[in-house]
């Protein structure tokens, strides 16, 4: 037995999500029973959905329960079996939570997946080659599915499925521009993640001024849009799409608080005739082999190289994904929890 320290749901979020809402607990883990394996997380993912979990509102997913431990993917190791289809020391990625242990039914299909490392880093399998890289890659390829020469765009650049995102329509032969908080974020959309262009939504806070900054980086419009934001940037983008404009609907992290997000002019969805789409990468795990393995390779050959911010220790988690929902984080944000 080993002592497993857990951060639960204490509360509910009243509007914006606070330290208060989180408790760090301790547990022992309970003995496996036949076809159970014990894992020690190495990192724990933080990504923008749990935030929505937290409300006990109706969503595409059942409510984060209160006083269970958090919801989240985790990468780790084997450390005790009792399944033939598992052996300590086996890298492992599956949905462990928020804690340094769990307990798995090796037997239950997709909780657990053995991961190979000798080409790609065990934390990847959390960001480019985990869950955000096959988010990128079904909202582009099976919702934009873009031609070469076509302009794509995407919220949230710099992160996680931005940053894969643009790897994936560069080798499709698209002019790729970001939409990213600051100027670093966006010299490193340009410099490292070979963007053609990256517009800072700091410096263009409104519609109009968004909407312009747009124009000058996508002279032949808008083909493919990827949201992760929603609010004024989808206005703006929508004032720019060309006729038969697609758009793959991922997140809407400016209404995650429960602040409305009206549309200015929805009436562009009929005279630019825009399929717009929203998805949930979980429900199409049918692609996922297709997309890893694209994936995977893009990251072997250098051309995906993802960036991570990484916070230390579980105790850090809650602090962590606050600042990832105010976009404080650089790429993938991580925890380290070995």
């Amino acid at each position: 037995m080993a002592t497993n320290r857990q951060i639960v749901l204490d509360n509910r979020p009243d509007g914006e999500a606070t330290m208060s809402n989180f408790k760090l607990v301790t547990s022992e883990t309970p003995a496996l029973a036949d076809g159970q394996v014990l894992v020690r997380h190495h990192y724990l993912s933080l990504d923008p959905y749990m935030r929505g979990r937290m409300n006990e509102s109706k969503s595409y997913a059942a409510s984060q329960p209160l006083g269970e431990v958090m919801i989240g993917g985790t990468v780790g190791e084997v450390v005790e079996s009792r399944s033939p289809k598992f052996k300590p020391g086996d890298q492992v990625v599956g949905m462990g939570g928020w804690q340094e242990y769990s307990v798995v039914d090796a037997d239950a299909p997709g909780m657990l997946r053995k991961v190979d490392t000798t080409h790609v880093p065990l934390s990847f399998y959390l960001g480019a080659v985990g869950m955000p890289g096959v988010t990128a890659w079904y909202g582009l390829v099976k919702i934009i599915n873009p031609k070469p020469g076509s302009t794509v765009v995407v919220s949230a650049a710099s992160g996680a499925v931005g940053s894969t995102y643009a790897a994936l329509a560069k080798a499709r032969g698209c002019r790729v521009v970001g939409i990213a908080g600051g100027p670093e974020k966006c010299r490193y959309a340009v410099e490292e993640l070979h963007f053609d262009a990256c517009i800072d939504y700091r410096v263009h806070g409104g519609v109009k001024s968004m909407s312009q900054a747009l124009k000058q980086a996508c002279p032949d419009g808008i083909d493919g849009y990827f949201e992760n934001v929603g609010g004024y940037i989808l206005d703006a983008v929508l004032l720019r799409t060309n006729a038969f404009a697609r758009i793959a609907v991922c997140g809407m992290i400016a209404g995650y608080d429960g602040a409305p997000l009206p549309l200015q002019n929805p009436t562009l969805i009929l005279i630019n005739r825009l399929t717009i789409e929203g998805f949930i990468v979980s429900e199409h795990m049918e692609v996922w082999p297709e997309a890893l393995k694209e994936l995977g390779t893009l990251v072997a050959q250098g051309k995906l190289k993802p960036r991570e911010s990484v916070a230390q220790g579980l105790q850090a988690a809650p602090e962590a994904f606050l600042g990832l929902l105010k976009g404080k984080n650089f790429g993938k944000q991580l925890v380290k929890l070995i």
